[in-house]
């Protein structure tokens, strides 16, 4: 009896170290495939840490831009979880066609996009240096527009006539990256949100704005020329800013303006704001779908204490299959409201408010921001759980746009 013991004690632990080693070269498998293919990739679209070698300054630049962290975030990872668990997500490389365009040439590698970013270290990059530089043209023929790689003839392309010579690439000026179809692959729609049709617009009609019938283009303000080098040891010249601002920098504090206005009438007070918007296209261009712009209005009274307090929100409302609010453009199907300042719209907010009693004067604040990051309480229960900062992390943050403060005094 103890020898059968023995023997099938044996024969369990040998199972046991069977199925580990099985697993275990299978791992071991996956990785070396996984290897493999991220050298295939980067021999295509070679990583920015080669590029750094020798464009320091733009890589400097750009490694603090959003762009550096298109699937970093956990906020990305949140949602891209979100998306690969509902009915939309059977198409794994849809969400990384903006966050890392190079899997378009690459969609037999979709799961490795994913497991990068679901690593919360990815050492792919997402949007890069050749994610753009490789761009020979682009399609606006397709919604949303479609990217043109040339991969095989090792030229960068720029904006440059007097590109600096080189061993490690051929250049080649390219009137694209003067003009904003560059960014349209990723700007002007949400290929997640194809079923909202018309209403799956980001920028609204920007063509039309005075800004672009005056000659500008995107680059104009979120890549703003500057004196530098483009190559390390080159000669100074006009380059472009590689930092890409828009909501995170200073160039928001150049989205809107503020007018407000106030008017005591006894025990009835009115302030009136008006909402400059100064951009040539949405504000907010509401993608992600949580994003949202807020003017809130805070009256404060005797020892400071707030007496009065609104808000008006600016982006969109989604509905999903059942009805139901979803701040999610892939579960999206329609929109239900939509109160986005269209492109350097002009946007009046009147509140009225019983006069602050017991004070001589009283005070006005009227405050235009980003607002946080908004959805259901597991999202952003996950994207905190994600986060290295957790609570404290930015996107949980407000970012002020433009801000207005006077005291006003109470009529007698």
């Amino acid at each position: 009896m103890k020898n059968r013991r023995g023997l099938l004690q044996g024969v369990v632990i040998g199972l046991v170290l069977l199925a580990v080693a099985i697993t275990s070269y299978g791992v071991q498998q996956g990785l070396a495939q996984d290897a493999k293919a991220q050298a295939t990739i980067e021999k295509a679209f070679p990583s920015s840490s080669k590029c750094k070698r020798c464009h320091e300054r733009v890589f400097e630049e750009w490694e603090t831009s959003p762009l550096s962290r298109s699937i970093h975030t956990p906020t990305f990872r949140a949602a891209l979880d979100a998306y690969l668990t509902s009915s939309a997500g059977k198409d794994k490389a849809l969400c990384f066609r903006c966050h890392a365009p190079h899997v378009r040439e690459f969609a037999d590698q979709a799961q490795l996009f994913v497991t990068q970013a679901q690593s919360g270290e990815p050492s792919l990059d997402g949007v890069a240096c050749v994610q753009c530089h490789l761009i020979k043209q682009v399609d606006r023929t397709k919604q949303p527009p479609e990217p043109k790689y040339d991969l095989g003839s090792k030229t960068m392309y720029g904006p440059y006539k007097d590109f600096a010579q080189n061993l490690a690439h051929q250049s080649m000026e390219l009137g694209l990256f003067h003009k904003s179809d560059l960014c349209l692959n990723c700007h002007q729609v949400v290929p997640a949100a194809a079923d909202l049709g018309k209403s799956n617009d980001l920028l609204g009609n920007w063509d039309q704005s005075k800004a672009v019938k005056s000659g500008k283009e995107c680059q104009t303000c979120h890549m703003p020329e500057q004196v530098g080098e483009s190559a390390n040891g080159e000669a100074k010249r006009k380059v472009a800013n590689h930092t890409f601002p828009g909501r995170i920098g200073q160039l928001r504090q150049e989205a809107a303006k503020l007018e407000v206005s106030t008017k005591v009438e006894g025990e009835k007070t009115t302030v009136t704001v008006a909402v400059q918007s100064l951009v040539p296209h949405n504000l907010p261009t509401t993608h992600p779908g949580w994003a949202s712009v807020v003017l809130e209005l805070d009256i404060k009274g005797k020892n400071l204490k707030t007496v009065f307090n609104d808000k008006r929100v600016y982006g969109r409302t989604y509905a999903d299959a059942k009805g139901q609010k979803t701040v999610f453009d892939f579960e999206a199907i329609k929109v239900l409201e939509e109160t986005v300042l269209k492109p350097e719209e002009k946007r009046v907010e009147t509140f009225t408010f019983t006069t602050p009693k017991d004070t001589k004067t009283f005070d006005v604040e009227a405050m235009l921001s980003y607002a946080p990051v908004t959805g259901p309480s597991a999202f952003l229960q996950r994207i905190e759980a994600e986060s290295s900062k957790g609570a404290q992390d930015p996107v949980f943050q407000s970012i002020p746009i433009a801000k207005f403060s006077e005291n006003i005094p109470v009529a007698r």
